[in-house]
């Protein structure tokens, strides 16, 4: 098994974490030479024309409303959206008391492995776009916020039946068959120099099968373990390796996983790099997956699909009838 390279992807992170959270959550900034007028108002909080002209991305939480920018055939659809933008900003800042440090923190440390970068690159990237970080904090908290109102808003009370997973699995079998066998790993790499003295390769030996032991309890985060023990570059990424065919592997890993199943963990395998914890986070084998496999991918897509359109309901039924809204009339440009 090669060893991967570091890559880390500039800048992913903070046009991540600047440009998506704070076009989502209202962080605006006003030209001096435009002429701003209100357009509506909800709670009291304006709307100007500029908003209109500068919609945003998406909903808190990444839900976005589906609903049209606004064209020239359709001048009321920037309104409508801006509206509903306002109103989301306005529900979630009552989610402020129920969401504490620990999660901010974990939100962070997600994206952080998800860009592949350290805490120490993010705090320079952020200096070198004169960001605070109290300031980047404070917006990863606005969208963590967020992200919990529409999870006990709508996600939490969406039901997917098992008959829905069944019918979705019996009418795309197409999505559930594979040609070749694949995996997709992780792993937690304790190194051994070459010129190592037998008590080194031993206590190396005995550290690599304490941590597996941290790492197949029920709780044990494999990135964050990785993160902190693994000598190799992968270490970043959670451990993260990507996908093999049984070909690309070391044979004494490929021995020790062939048999392993999504999510299991492997025993400690030596190799000319040291000593090896290997986590199985894809197993494809020729043909169609078994419905067990799979149940819990069909849930994650059917409750995807429905809870957008639960989420658009709430807003147009229940989250509307919570707050004031007034329009004004539009200059015509």
């Amino acid at each position: 098994m090669k060893k991967p390279h570091k890559a880390v992807r500039s800048g992913a992170l903070i046009v991540f974490a600047t440009v998506l959270l704070a076009s989502a959550l209202g962080a605006r900034v006003i030209l001096a030479e435009e002429i701003d007028s209100v357009v509506a108002s909800v709670d009291g909080e304006p709307i100007t024309s500029h908003d209109l002209k500068n919609p945003s991305v998406g909903g808190p939480g990444g839900m976005g409303s589906g609903l049209s920018m606004g064209t020239p055939e359709n001048p009321q659809g920037a309104l409508k959206n801006a509206i509903e933008q306002k109103l989301l900003e306005q529900e979630a800042n009552k989610y402020a008391s129920k969401v504490d440090e620990d999660e901010v923190d974990r939100y962070i440390t997600n994206l952080e492995l998800q860009n592949h970068i350290t805490d120490t690159q993010l705090r320079a990237q952020l200096q070198q776009q004169n960001i605070s970080y109290d300031e980047f904090r404070a917006k990863i908290r606005k969208q963590v916020e967020a992200m919990t109102m529409i999870d006990r808003e709508v996600r939490q009370k969406i039901v997917v039946s098992e008959e829905e997973i069944e019918i979705y699995y019996k009418n795309n079998p197409d999505e559930f068959t594979t040609t070749q066998e694949k995996f997709k790993l992780a792993q937690i790499l304790i190194s051994v120099p070459d010129n190592a003295r037998p008590q080194d390769v031993a206590a190396a030996r005995l550290k690599a099968e304490d941590i597996r032991k941290l790492a197949v309890k029920s709780d044990a985060d494999f990135g964050s373990l990785a993160l902190e023990y693994s000598d190799d570059d992968s270490k970043t990424k959670g451990g993260e390796l990507g996908e093999f065919s049984p070909g690309d592997l070391n044979d004494a890993v490929l021995a020790a996983i062939k048999n392993l199943k999504a999510g299991d963990i492997s025993p400690v395998v030596k190799t000319k790099y040291g000593f090896h914890i290997v986590k199985v986070e894809m197993h494809q084998t020729p043909g169609l997956e078994p419905l067990d496999e799979v149940r819990g991918k069909i849930r994650d897509i059917m409750m995807t699909e429905q809870s957008r359109e639960a989420f658009q309901k709430w807003l147009d039924t229940e989250l509307i009838q919570k707050h004031y809204v007034e329009t004004l009339p539009q200059q015509q440009q």
